[in-house]
């Protein structure tokens, strides 16, 4: 399948193309960067030096049009001044931004602002495939989850559906690494000031709330708002959220690991995480850096009836660029897996 990308200077556009270049069904025929035009890729992505020749280009429609896919690694709401042009000349768009993420046009608008086509989100499928394998094979726009909200929504969404939790009553507090913040410099980002931290850096009102009450919603066929707070941490990639809820009736382990079992049980890229021996007992990013898996795992609070629901995962390859690469195989009919075989690494 020939595809192009589209704003792949970043941390994320350059994760998904390391997922590209050695995707056996994929021919990379196009990588755009305005600002970077007839640089070499590898200018900005070192890991890619003696591996590939490809140079940035400028986004020309008639190029594009040339592809079967469209990859988006663009910031929000750029992608929706571009997503138009291109299902004009055909080709099926795989979003990483949040522009066709939320169903509700009253949510997106509280949440990021002004929309300029809200008449596409019918088009688009939440690209998550865990939860929307179906709408996916089927969309002309694939919008690809944010990162925190996907660790929260696969930690959360088999209690919901099978009813056992107080659903007026969740919280979830999310700690992440500072490649989430994207490529371009802030004085949050510069490294004297971010280094050493655990700094909340949005303790209510985080954009991915927005995701998780949409996702949730959906499961329970009801309203639900969850409280999400964030958390920057001193690590550059990978995320944790920690999920607090509260059970309606006793319940013990065995009980909520056959919920996840029979919930997760043909899922390639979930593993559940609950060992009483060893240093990772419980999920940990440290782990999962490069993977496309979500670790999940969870305790009991007996004493007042508190499940912890704790999920991890590299925010740039399961929390983007690998649910991108997922869809893409979802879409064609591959095998699910397919150029996302890796492990990760450890130690890192």
């Amino acid at each position: 399948m020939k595809v192009g990308v589209v704003g792949a200077s970043g941390y994320t556009g350059g994760a998904l193309l390391n997922l590209l270049f050695s995707h056996p069904e994929v021919e990379i025929e196009m990588v755009t960067s305005r600002q970077y035009q007839g640089k070499l890729v590898s200018d900005l992505h070192p890991n890619f030096r003696k591996f590939s020749k490809i140079k940035f280009e400028n986004l020309e429609l008639s190029k594009a049009g040339n592809c079967d896919f469209i990859f988006l690694a663009v910031p929000h709401k750029s992608a929706m001044h571009i997503v138009p042009g291109l299902l004009e000349t055909g080709v099926k768009v795989i979003d990483l931004s949040a522009d066709f993420r939320l169903k509700s046009l009253e949510d997106y608008e509280k949440y990021y602002g002004e929309h300029t086509c809200p008449e596409l989100f019918k088009k688009a499928a939440y690209g998550l495939p865990e939860l929307h394998r179906d709408e996916i094979k089927k969309a002309e726009i694939i919008a690809c989850c944010g990162c925190m909200a996907t660790s929260s929504v696969l930690a959360l969404a088999p209690l919901v559906k099978a009813g056992i939790i107080n659903t007026e009553h969740i919280i979830c507090d999310a700690m992440m690494g500072s490649s989430g913040g994207g490529k371009k410099f802030t004085l949050a980002s510069h490294h004297p000031e971010r280094y050493g931290v655990i700094r909340p850096y949005k303790a209510v009102g985080h954009r991915h709330t927005a995701e998780i009450n949409q996702e949730l919603s959906l499961i329970a066929n009801k309203k639900i708002t969850v409280g999400f707070s964030a958390h920057a941490v001193n690590i550059v990639r990978g995320l944790s959220t920690t999920n607090h809820v509260y059970l309606l009736k006793p319940l013990e382990d065995k009980d909520i690991w056959k919920l996840y079992r029979d919930f997760y049980k043909n899922e390639p890229f979930i593993r559940l995480i609950k060992q009483k021996k060893g240093i990772y007992r419980l999920p940990d990013p440290k782990v999962l850096i490069g993977s496309n898996y979500c670790d999940i795992g969870f305790m009991l609070d007996q004493d007042i009836s508190r499940l912890v629901a704790i999920s991890a995962l590299d925010n740039l390859v399961k929390g983007a660029a690998g649910l991108a690469v997922q869809s893409f195989n979802i879409i064609n009919g591959f095998e699910e897996t397919k150029g996302l075989e890796f492990p990760g690494f450890h130690p890192i």
